[in-house]
């Protein structure tokens, strides 16, 4: 079930009417409600799925009662590794199972031999990676002592599962959200509001930008031979807007409709494309999992400490990773590497770490060196998103070599001259609103609030009237294929 679909308009709020009234007594039939309406949520886009959530959270339930029963060191480490396996095995073999044995294959034709396969017709469940490190990170953190197991299954299903944020995050740790769902919620209706005016700002940010942005990414990148450098530069910029407001838009409908619920979920854009070099970017950038990787991957492997060598490692390492989280082709990989590749200097000359960053938030206007900043990372990523967006690497560098050549100074072509116009606006008054709440927790959380009533509630109607203008057939989320 997709967020900007009738479906979802009309599932919200039969689910709050229940939650806020016929369930509001009981915190066990709350959240039985919460399990029932995840599940069902899901069930919509295949059912079929629904046994291997159902899987996942019994597996990483067991194993948490059995890791907090258990002082041995050695037996520890034999559950840590069950669950790893667990749910790294059904990650691999749904996702990445095709891409090994293709690779394995043509190793082998390379050196002259010739071997048979069968390859899966596997289709991937929506999902899957945010729900499988939610849940990993869970038996992780009971295995250091971080973390004290629930006893309550119903609990910890509603954790896994919760709808929100079940199939593009934020992915939570279970020090945070787990413990919102075995305390009594109370309805305040100003964190309602305020979780309402997100969701339509995120709304906004998908139907609005993201999608018009999309009807020309595709085209371009489908047919990329027969446009000229300029145009598909155009169209890479188009894809870098699009990326971040198809998915940041996706965080803030499932952070705002959990605040709806009483819940509070991790922030998980930061602004990024206002980040003055790629460490702060990725600072900014899918908090979420940056953090888990970091947490999870990078600090247990030495992260920055030891020596310039090792951080190098250790910095290709978790972005080739982060790359490959992304999907089972090497144009991620590849799109990894080359994002470590421009973070080296900030290592190797010692600055990892921004600078006056709470300056940067709350100056008016960027300072030169400040909008030179911007510039020069934004340009880095409008130039490496290609090889995200490209059907393969070899697309990527047919894209690219167009743009590095002769074509590149001619006039961009559109069939919809009008239109693309029309996205160059929007996506300047969605830029300045963003860079005028850069220090909020989404871009129009106080936009408005010193307005005069009906001017405020102006603005909301006019994001409204917009969402509706351009609505059209639900698109879906680019992360969902992840």
């Amino acid at each position: 079930m997709l967020f900007n679909s009738l479906d979802f308009a009309v599932f919200l709020p039969i689910v709050f009417v229940l939650y806020w009234s016929v369930c509001n007594r009981s915190l066990a039939v709350q959240n039985a409600l919460i399990v029932a309406a995840s599940y069902f949520f899901y069930a919509w886009w295949d059912w079929r799925f629904l046994s291997l959530i159902f899987f996942s959270t019994l597996v990483d339930y067991s194993i948490g009662l059995a890791l907090a029963k258990q002082e041995e060191v050695l037996k520890r480490r034999v559950l840590l590794y069950c669950s790893i396996a667990v749910n790294l095995g059904l990650l691999g073999i749904f996702k990445y199972y095709n891409f090994f044995l293709e690779n394995f294959v043509q190793m082998f034709t390379l050196f002259g031999s010739s071997v048979r396969y069968n390859s899966l017709d596997i289709v991937l469940p929506v999902g899957i990676s945010f729900y499988t490190f939610q849940t990993l990170s869970y038996t992780i953190d009971i295995y250091r002592k971080q973390l004290e197991p629930t006893r309550n299954f119903i609990n910890f299903m509603a954790f896994v599962s919760f709808f929100p944020q079940l199939v593009a995050g934020p992915i939570e740790r279970a020090v945070k959200l787990l413990p919102q769902f075995q305390k009594r919620r109370v309805f305040n209706f100003d964190k309602a509001a305020d979780g309402l005016k997100q969701a339509l700002w995120g709304l906004f940010k998908k139907m609005v930008i993201a999608d018009n942005c999309a009807f020309f990414v595709d085209e371009f990148f489908a047919n990329h031979e027969a446009y000229s450098g300029s145009t598909l530069l155009i169209g890479a910029f188009f894809f870098t807007i699009q990326i971040y407001c198809d998915f940041s838009g996706y965080s803030d409908i499932a952070i705002g409709v959990s605040r709806l619920f009483g819940f509070e979920l991790s922030k998980n854009f930061a602004f990024p494309y206002f980040a003055r070099n790629i460490g702060e970017f990725w600072r900014r950038w899918h908090i979420s999992l940056t953090t888990w990787f970091r947490d999870y991957f990078y600090i247990p492997l030495g992260g920055s400490r030891g020596s310039k060598a090792m951080q190098i490692r250790n910095t290709i390492l978790i972005f080739v990773v982060i790359g490959f989280w992304h999907g089972a082709a090497w144009k991620f990989i590849v799109y990894g590497f080359i994002n470590a590749l421009h973070f080296l200097p900030l290592i190797i000359w010692g600055k990892k770490k921004a600078s006056k960053e709470k300056q940067h938030l709350q100056s008016v206007w960027p300072s030169r060196s400040q909008l030179l900043g911007i510039l020069k990372t934004f340009s880095f990523l409008v130039l490496v998103r290609i090889f995200f967006r490209a059907d393969d690497l070899t697309t990527a560098l047919s894209y690219l070599n167009t743009i590095f050549s002769k074509t590149l100074f001619t006039v961009p072509q559109f069939a919809n001259r009008t239109g693309a116009v029309m996205v160059f606006v929007g996506i300047l008054i969605f830029t300045f609103i963003e860079w005028i709440g850069r220090d909020k927790e989404y871009g129009i959380e106080t936009l408005g609030k010193t307005w005069k009533r009906k001017y405020r509630w102006g603005f909301y109607y006019v994001l409204v009237f917009c969402i509706f203008y351009f609505y059209a057939k639900p698109q879906q989320f680019i992360y969902f294929q992840f």
